[in-house]
């Protein structure tokens, strides 16, 4: 049953992959990129099931809130073309 998961979430992160490099978009890359990050968290909770090893939630867990950072830098990054621009810079 875990197995044909892990498989699942192995041919989604392939097509995943497959939309990163041929997107139409830079932010349908961005989007398939955070999907592959989605699906490496279940993963990582699966085989941290499947193995017994319960620290693999905690990498999961890790991982997740990271994602989640990056994905919310990068589309920062793409729209304002700066990551640390000021409030009193947007005014002007």
């Amino acid at each position: 049953m875990f197995a044909a998961a892990a498989i699942g979430l192995l041919v989604a992160l392939g097509l995943c992959l497959v939309r990163i490099i041929k997107g139409p978009s830079v932010f349908d890359r961005v989007i398939a990129g955070n999907s592959v990050g989605t699906l490496s968290v279940l993963l990582l909770a699966v085989m941290g099931y499947v193995f017994g090893r319960p620290e693999f939630i905690d990498l999961a867990i890790t991982y997740a809130l990271l994602n989640v950072i990056g994905t919310v830098a990068v589309l920062k990054f793409f729209r304002y073309g700066d990551l640390g621009r000021d409030e009193e810079e947007v005014g002007q």
